[in-house]
């Protein structure tokens, strides 16, 4: 499970001193127990988390270290977006790899065949259909700009 493997690997950055690592772990683990408060808040009774639960929060995570960046970056610290960027690669490592945009590109024109948009005002439809397709295996951005090029040329 995702989880133990976290807290495996949690223990091996302490004892090793990886205090990146060590940080970015507990984060992580902080947010999955927070999760499992919520869970527990709802049903009255302790909720395993599913290694789905736990992408969900890495991919959460993930997302908040590129924001993070991107604002460091235009605000000029160099060193926080450094920081951020360590992280990120941490956290990567937990995540299955993302499609290229070339496999993401014939997901889309294959959904697009089946669900046969009639323009850009089937959007959503569409999109929920290629996110159910790629979840977890592409940026919901990726897929949007693509999405809406390809539907920009289908009423085109």
């Amino acid at each position: 499970m995702l989880k133990e493997t976290l807290n495996k690997d949690l223990i091996v950055a302490l004892k090793s001193g990886d205090k990146e690592k060590t940080g970015t772990l507990r984060l992580v683990l902080s947010a999955l127990h927070n999760l499992e408060i919520e869970k527990r808040g709802k049903t009255g009774k302790d909720v395993a988390l599913t290694d789905e639960d736990v992408l969900d929060v890495l991919k959460r995570e993930s997302r908040k270290r590129k924001e993070a960046i991107e604002l460091y970056q235009k605000g000029g610290r160099a060193d926080l977006a450094g920081k951020e960027e360590a992280e990120l690669g941490i956290i990567k490592n937990y995540l299955p790899p993302e499609m290229s945009e070339e496999e993401v590109k014939k997901i889309i024109f294959e959904v697009v065949a089946r669900v046969k948009p009639v323009g850009p005002s089937d959007f959503g439809r569409v999109m929920g259909e290629v996110m159910k397709v790629l979840k977890g295996k592409a940026e919901a951005g990726l897929v949007s700009k693509i999405l809406k090029e390809a539907l920009g040329r289908e009423n085109g």
